[in-house]
């Protein structure tokens, strides 16, 4: 997870974007935003760049206007990377490894079971998709949505217990279609968990979150995927 794609495009962070609110759920800093009487909820966990990034809100209140209460939770504890800083990406790594923040995610998970959400569902985008697979696998969530997954295996599609799409990318080293491909065929012989993988072409790693907004191409590709989250979250987390 070392490689420049990883880290291409970093987003400019800003606490003020969105229009939801942070509060703490879990012990953690968590924009929520969406519907207060919802009792569907939606985790979405962030890249490496941290819940501040605009792109990354702007999809929370996408989908909190399809009628989800939507939490993004600071899993980072406020240290996002920062490219060309003090650590390389494996240093930073090592603070935030996957397993120490599925640790941390599982008490809001928690929290959201005790307002009496009927469903959760959640997404994870690159590192962030690590820990929505072991949500996954520990049955913790009710569906679950990787985008441009790292760190995810092949051990771990096998273990999955709850309805699961892969969104990846043609150009992607962390997740290649070759091992998304693999994904599928996991996923096929599971007939009692649903599964959906689709390859986007044309398009590299992190796509759905660092894009330019200037880039009409960029964005419409972007969105695609963001629909393709939507349709499976109103199939499964209802």
């Amino acid at each position: 997870m070392s490689g420049p794609q990883c880290c291409s495009n970093p987003p400019t962070l800003n606490p003020s974007s969105g229009v939801g609110n942070v509060e703490q759920l879990g012990g953690l800093n968590t924009y929520v935003t969406g519907p207060s009487d919802s009792k569907l909820s939606i985790l979405l966990f962030s890249d490496v760049y941290g819940y501040e990034a605009p792109n990354l809100r702007k999809l929370a209140d996408k989908v909190a206007a399809a009628g989800y209460c939507v939490v993004v939770p600071d899993l980072l504890r406020g240290d996002p990377f920062v490219p060309g800083g003090n650590r390389s990406l494996p240093e930073w790594i090592k603070d935030h490894g996957p397993e120490k923040c599925f640790e941390d995610a599982k008490p809001v998970v928690e929290v959201l079971k005790n307002k009496a959400f009927s469903a959760i569902g959640a997404a994870g985008f690159c590192f962030g998709a690590k820990i929505v697979v072991e949500l996954a696998k520990h049955g913790l969530i009710q569906a679950a949505v990787l985008l441009h997954p790292t760190f995810v295996t092949l051990d771990d599609i096998k273990g999955v217990k709850v309805p699961i799409s892969v969104l990846g990318a043609e150009i992607d080293k962390f997740s290649p279609p070759e091992l998304l491909r693999q994904f599928d065929e996991v996923l096929t012989a599971k007939p009692e968990v649903d599964g959906f993988v689709k390859v986007f072409p044309k398009v590299a790693h992190g796509w759905t979150m660092r894009y330019s907004n200037d880039d009409a191409e960029a964005v419409k590709v972007a969105e695609e995927a963001h629909q393709n989250l939507l349709e499976w979250f109103a199939k499964y987390v209802k």
